[in-house]
């Protein structure tokens, strides 16, 4: 059993303010939970209308399914062209 922690630091450039970003991120973890199983927060910044590190956690039998399930979140992420990813943090359980 393979339990996989994923950070990603995000900066939103055309958000000016909370409720702008807090509609970003909504439209993301709609967009993650209706298609992965996964937990998914939003870890840090939360007071910054620019910036924020969203967590996701997952789990399954080999770390190959983890990493494919992350890398595909990751990789819907850094498509979104309202943002642009500043970190990346792996953890491995």
């Amino acid at each position: 059993m393979i339990i996989a922690y994923r950070s990603v630091e995000i900066f939103i450039e055309n958000s000016h303010s909370l409720k702008e970003k807090r509609q970003v991120l909504r439209r993301i973890k709609d967009t993650i939970k209706s298609r992965f199983n996964v937990s998914f927060a939003e870890i840090d910044f939360q007071d910054k209308w620019q910036r924020s590190r969203l967590g996701f956690v997952t789990i399954a039998a080999k770390r190959a399914d983890v990493d494919k399930r992350l890398d595909t979140i990751q990789k819907l992420i850094e498509e979104d062209d309202r943002l642009a990813i500043l970190d990346i943090e792996r953890e491995y359980l």
